[in-house]
């Protein structure tokens, strides 16, 4: 039995989808251990382009069960449409081959509207987020006022755990102006869709433990990236959840003893979304290249994606913090028309020069990077599948990323397509 993590080790958007894709297919048990309907997995599989949002990838893979853990936030309008939406291009789900645990934290209209109400108000100070209403939605669940898959099973108890959240969030939105939530309507829309959600519902502790049990091989999906952690990102301009590896165990229900294995997403380069610190963007022709080359558009939002060179000390910094085994290097073809390739290997902070991305934001808007020059390559690598046909200057360049970050490269992705992929190691067979 071999399971494994499967994390993003920068700032999310690596191209986590294809690289689960490939590992579900060999495992039996794909399972969502974080975040929400805000981080977006892209999936082509023999033409047909998939756009997952709260679904695990394996879903789109027959005979596989996917499962979305108690550390997910679930909108359930959201999770309703896009299985009808996955249906509708020939895919099944049923209770058969998806669970959701009966622990999870919803999502509601309220707390959506939070979300958008917070954004506006900030101006400058803005965190960027999805406007999902994920961070309202956590905070509940911290808390301790928040509506879980379970408490659709009975109408006085959905009642009596309205009136407590609604409390808290009417005396804010009164405070703010804001029309106060009626909590009626509200019960009624959640009594209407509670069957179709709790048709799906078990404790996911408890099925895990069986599972492994029966020596299934267990693929834990994880959203975002580590530089989002809530406790380990680049705070405040972070997600609401952990997205370190160890959360898995968390967000599922079992031990940390079930992580065989941690495989980082990694992208050639480095992008992200939203607001915050980014010490190697660039906003010249380069960035611009990088961004078209790359189709650098978030999945779930549209947003376009900054861009900058690849962050050596920032990957090697997640590696350390999410125990990182091995790494899939991701959209390296990108790279194909550069003459030269900047790494950041340091930074400087007045004055100084660091080998870490300091805690207080401050100093990472501060910091600038120092980075190693490597010459391009100029030839086409899309679609090459062993790393002897790739140009040797390309092969240079991953040597370097895999030596400076402190963890083996196990894989190199050279297009959007799944079979488009150098195999270094296989995670399963290690």
């Amino acid at each position: 039995m071999k399971n494994i993590v499967v994390v993003g080790s920068q700032w999310g958007d690596e191209g986590k989808g294809k690289i689960v894709d490939w590992l579900s297919e060999q495992a039996d048990i794909v399972i969502r251990f974080q975040g929400g309907h805000n981080a977006g997995h892209t999936l082509v599989i023999d033409g047909v382009t998939y756009k997952l949002r709260l679904l695990p990838s394996g879903i789109v893979r027959k005979g596989k069960i996917s499962i979305i853990g108690n550390g997910v936030v679930v909108d359930p309008w959201a999770l309703l449409d896009e299985i009808e939406e996955i249906k509708s291009k020939g895919v099944e789900v049923n209770t058969d081959n998806f669970i959701i645990s009966e622990s999870a934290n919803l999502i509601l209209p309220f707390h959506r509207e939070m979300d958008e109400i917070r954004e506006d108000a900030a101006g400058k100070g803005k965190i960027g987020t999805t406007r999902r209403g994920i961070g309202p939605a956590y905070e509940d669940k911290v808390g301790r006022r928040s509506i879980r898959v379970m408490d659709l099973r009975s109408e006085k108890n959905l009642d009596q755990r309205l009136e407590a959240v609604l409390v808290h969030h009417n005396a804010i939105r009164k405070g703010l102006g804001k029309k106060i939530f009626e909590k009626d309507q509200l019960k009624s829309e959640l009594l209407k869709i509670a069957p179709k959600i709790l048709e799906f519902s078990q404790p996911v502790w408890l099925k895990i433990d069986q599972f492994k049990k029966q020596k299934k091989k267990i693929l834990f999906e994880g959203a975002q990236g580590i530089l989002l952690d809530v406790d380990h990102g680049t705070y405040p301009f972070v997600t609401s959840s952990n997205t370190v590896a160890s959360s898995a165990a968390t967000g599922t229900g079992c031990g940390p003893n079930s992580i065989n294995y941690v495989l980082g997403i990694t992208k050639a380069y480095t992008t992200r979304v939203g607001e915050g610190p980014f010490p190697t963007e660039l906003t010249d022709n380069i960035g611009e290249l990088l961004g078209t080359r790359g189709k650098e558009f978030g999945t779930v939002t549209s947003r376009k994606r900054r861009c900058g060179w690849f962050d050596g000390v920032l990957v090697r910094q997640t590696i350390k913090v999410s125990g990182i085994d091995g790494i899939a290097l991701t959209k390296l073809d990108v790279l194909d028309e550069l003459d030269e390739i900047k790494m950041c290997i340091a930074y400087e902070l007045d004055g100084k020069t660091i080998d870490y991305l300091p805690a207080a934001v401050e100093d990472q808007i501060k910091i600038r990077p120092v980075y190693k020059i490597f010459p391009g390559w100029n030839v086409s690598t899309s679609g090459i599948k062993n790393m002897d046909s790739l140009p040797e200057n390309a092969k240079k360049y991953i040597f370097a990323v895999e030596d400076f970050i402190g963890a083996k490269v196990s894989s190199v992705s050279t297009s959007p397509e799944r079979e488009d992929t150098i195999l270094i190691e296989n995670p399963f067979d290690i």
